[in-house]
């Protein structure tokens, strides 16, 4: 029963076998058909078409690839030029910006100074002639005696002095400030003083030894203000110079940018008050009985007129140490500058200048270190002068133009960058 059925279940579902037959054949041509169109076997020809184009394509990229890469390699040179024109140009407009600056502190320190002469006034505002240095005479209101000694030795009067300057481009001046009473008998007397001689320069600055730093900062600013020159001297008192000397000595750093030239040294920093060149921001210096930086002694040294420029433009954020030699030596740290040690700025009076000046090593500054300047210099200045001073026409026939010195001469170069 089971199997009758199944039977009959499949003869329902059966197809008849000429109908079976005629679909097998339309399956066969349908895709016979279809094979056809969707996929035509390319002819010989087409494939060398092809293939010969595929090669001028990359013959052509490859060409393409060439240019781009020379191109590349073009504008990298284009670029690498840009870069140094761009420099360049950032270069000058930062020496435009640094003059420019300049020029405006200079004007400044010029006109709101009612100390400087008119004369030096309309001198600083119509044209300026080129100078080889300016010799800053630091000097006190009780030193009367010692500018009448260091006139009557190594200092130029009356019209040398403007024969010097017009001839030999150096400029002399004693520089002080005014009393704290302005108008005062002491100030009175310095203008008497310089109405008889025409050698001072006064600065907006009162006047006092623990004030050496603020007024060695306010010479500087004044003196690049009103001159132009390749140097700039501050010199003591009590100090002898040989102008001739000193002179040739700077003409040797006269292409160099920024140069700090003296006799250097870094003495121990003093803590314990009461005692002389007292450090009272002794703390900064590090451990007690350390010692300063580098820096050149007091007595005498030069700058070149970018260094003196800087102190120009940067003189209210400079800070002031109690002792000025210090204070200046500080302000160049950070800079690139070079310092040059030439012993022959800080000589021994005499017999030390005197042997030396017999050997043919003129000092180009003398005095007395226990002293700080030459003892009881009004009195002896006279004879140093006589036993150490150059040959009197030295300065008048003086060459001034760049030389160079052997290191036998006793001098050292130091360069110090930050």
């Amino acid at each position: 029963m089971y199997v009758k059925n199944r039977g009959e279940y499949a003869s329902k579902h059966v197809l008849p076998k000429k109908l079976a037959i005629l679909l097998c054949f339309a399956s066969f041509f349908a895709g016979m058909f279809f094979t056809n169109r969707m996929w035509m076997v390319p002819d010989a020809k087409s494939i060398v078409k092809k293939t010969s184009r595929t090669g001028d394509e990359q013959h052509v990229d490859c060409d393409m690839k060439i240019k781009v890469l020379k191109n590349e390699d073009n504008s990298s040179r284009g670029i690498s030029g840009s870069q140094h024109s761009i420099e360049t140009v950032d270069k000058a407009i930062s020496d435009l910006e640094i003059k420019l600056m300049a020029a405006r502190a200079e004007r400044e320190t010029v006109m709101k100074d009612t100390i400087i002469s008119e004369d030096l006034k309309n001198v600083e505002l119509t044209s300026r002639r080129k100078y080889l240095m300016v010799i800053g005479i630091n000097t006190a209101f009780s030193s009367r005696k010692r500018r009448d000694s260091v006139r009557a030795t190594w200092m130029p009067q009356g019209e040398k002095l403007k024969q010097l300057e017009e001839e030999r481009g150096i400029i002399i001046r004693f520089v002080i400030g005014h009393s704290s009473t302005s108008g005062g008998i002491l100030d009175k007397a310095i203008e008497a003083e310089e109405s008889m001689h025409g050698d001072f320069l006064r600065l907006q600055h009162v006047e006092g030894y623990l004030e050496l730093s603020a007024k060695t900062k306010t010479y500087f600013a004044t003196a690049v203000s009103l001159w132009d020159a390749e140097f700039y001297v501050k010199v003591d008192d009590d100090v002898h110079v040989n102008l001739a000397t000193l002179g040739m000595t700077l003409a040797e750093h006269r292409k160099k940018p920024r140069v700090y030239i003296g006799c250097m040294k870094s003495g121990p920093v003093l803590a314990r008050k009461g005692v002389k060149y007292h450090e009272p921001e002794y703390w900064k210096f590090g451990e007690v009985g350390n010692k300063y930086f580098r820096h050149a002694t007091g007595q005498l040294y030069a700058i070149s007129k970018d260094l003196a420029t800087y102190i120009l433009i940067n003189q209210d954020v400079l800070h002031k140490y109690a002792n000025e030699d210090v204070s200046l030596g500080s302000w160049f740290i950070g800079l690139d500058v070079e310092h040059v040690d030439d012993r022959r700025l800080c000589c021994g009076t005499p017999p030390d200048c005197e042997w030396k000046a017999q050997a043919g090593n003129i000092c180009v500054a003398s005095f007395d270190w226990k002293c700080s300047g030459i003892c009881r210099s009004a009195e002896r200045i006279m004879e140093v002068h006589e036993r150490c001073g150059e040959d009197k026409n030295a300065l008048w026939t003086a060459n001034f133009v760049q030389t160079t010195r052997s290191s036998s001469s006793g001098k050292i170069h130091m360069r110090v960058q930050a």
